[in-house]
């Protein structure tokens, strides 16, 4: 049971929604444009805001439900074995949109679908790093470094903010994942770290109309 509820969280998190939105409703392939990233903000570069959305949501969606899982097994909630299963599901997830069996293995970056995941395991810390994310956005216009700085505070929000309000069989490895995903969301953010220091990147602009040509039906 526990092996097929890990492939079937890939499997939630392999469904590309950047792709499939953008070849489904726009007859385009962010991949090709842009940043050539399968992920929201991509998609909100090229095709706009409200190809974006939908694109965020339902990659929040699949890390959700991909922790949703864990109620299958009948493992008790609150327990070691039952975050740690969660997290088990969620790191899957992850694995799945970075790396999709089903649009070539070339995914997002991830941030989403963990966006997704911790609102499962721990709402109230995900709560506080989007507000982090959201203020960084506001002030910068870099949606990688909201996201960089975001992931940063993740680790001290779950340690030191709600450390001691965590059951203490679910705080060890609740601490190590939060550590873990922020490990991951650097090195997915890499290229973009790289322009930020070279003062190259694109800041996010909300416009009325994608920044492609789409084609018409």
């Amino acid at each position: 049971m526990y092996a097929g509820l890990t492939i079937a969280a890939y499997l939630l998190g392999a469904v590309s929604n950047a792709v499939w939105v953008g070849n489904l409703l726009y007859r385009t392939d962010v991949r090709k444009h842009g940043s050539k990233n399968a992920g929201s903000t991509n998609v909100l570069r090229v095709l706009g805001w409200k190809a974006a959305l939908p694109v965020f949501i339902l990659d929040m969606a699949k890390g959700a439900a991909a922790v949703c899982l864990v109620f299958l097994t009948g493992l008790q909630p609150e327990t070691n074995a039952f975050v740690g299963f969660q997290i088990v599901l969620g790191m899957m997830a992850m694995l799945g949109h970075i790396f999709p069996v089903f649009a070539g293995f070339k995914g997002g970056k991830g941030v989403a679908t963990v966006a997704g995941v911790m609102t499962a395991i721990h709402p109230s810390a995900m709560a506080m790093t989007f507000g982090v994310f959201a203020i960084t956005l506001l002030i910068s216009h870099f949606v990688s470094l909201s996201s960089i700085i975001a992931a940063l505070c993740f680790p001290f929000i779950v340690i030191v903010v709600f450390g001691n309000w965590l059951n203490m069989e679910e705080t060890l490895t609740l601490k190590l994942f939060s550590v873990v995903v922020t490990i991951i969301i650097l090195i997915t953010h890499r290229n973009n770290m790289k322009r930020l220091w070279r003062r190259e990147e694109s800041k996010i602009v909300f416009r009325k109309k994608p920044s492609i040509i789409i084609p018409e039906k």
